[in-house]
């Protein structure tokens, strides 16, 4: 039987050209040249810190990371919740990459499914859903749904099996 994954990932290496071709974007603003500002992506813990000196430069920060994001073809749905912090002149903002689809996420995906009454079988996987059907067209047309659907998470479908 047909069968594919629901997922949520994102390509590591993708983002550090994003957070690289951001920090060239603000290197040739004129109203960064001399402030003391920055966007660091530390691999490790998966986390985007954005600093500088005022929060509306923040905030603008935010708009050039997204930008890089979208023209590297990368949701800023990814982008987690911010946390700030203030440590003498600067101020910090960090945003936890999103991995994985989380269990209330994905019970709402399950809910969504069998509401709208296609023709297949959902089972939840660890950071995973796993949509099932006889046919590859009902397939294709969960994926259409799930598309639609106004979802938190950005979703990826991998591993389509005929």
């Amino acid at each position: 039987m047909p069968s594919f994954d629901t997922v949520s990932e994102v390509d590591m290496h993708e983002v550090t050209n994003a957070v690289d071709q951001a920090k060239r974007e603000m290197g040739n603003r004129w109203d960064f040249k001399k402030i003391d500002s920055n966007i660091e992506f530390k691999t490790k813990d998966e986390v985007i810190v954005l600093s500088a000196e005022q929060e509306f430069q923040l905030d603008q920060l935010y708009d050039i990371l997204l930008m890089a994001f979208v023209k590297r073809k990368l949701d800023g749905r990814s982008l987690g919740d911010s946390e700030d912090s203030k440590a003498g002149k600067q101020v910090k903002r960090s945003y936890k990459l999103r991995q994985g689809i989380d269990k209330d996420t994905s019970r709402k995906i399950v809910k969504l499914i069998k509401e709208a009454k296609l023709k297949v079988q959902v089972a939840i996987q660890g950071e995973k859903v796993r949509v099932t059907g006889k046919k590859r067209d009902d397939l294709q047309e969960v994926m259409a749904f799930l598309r639609e659907a106004d979802l938190e998470t950005p979703l990826q479908f991998d591993n389509f099996r005929d």
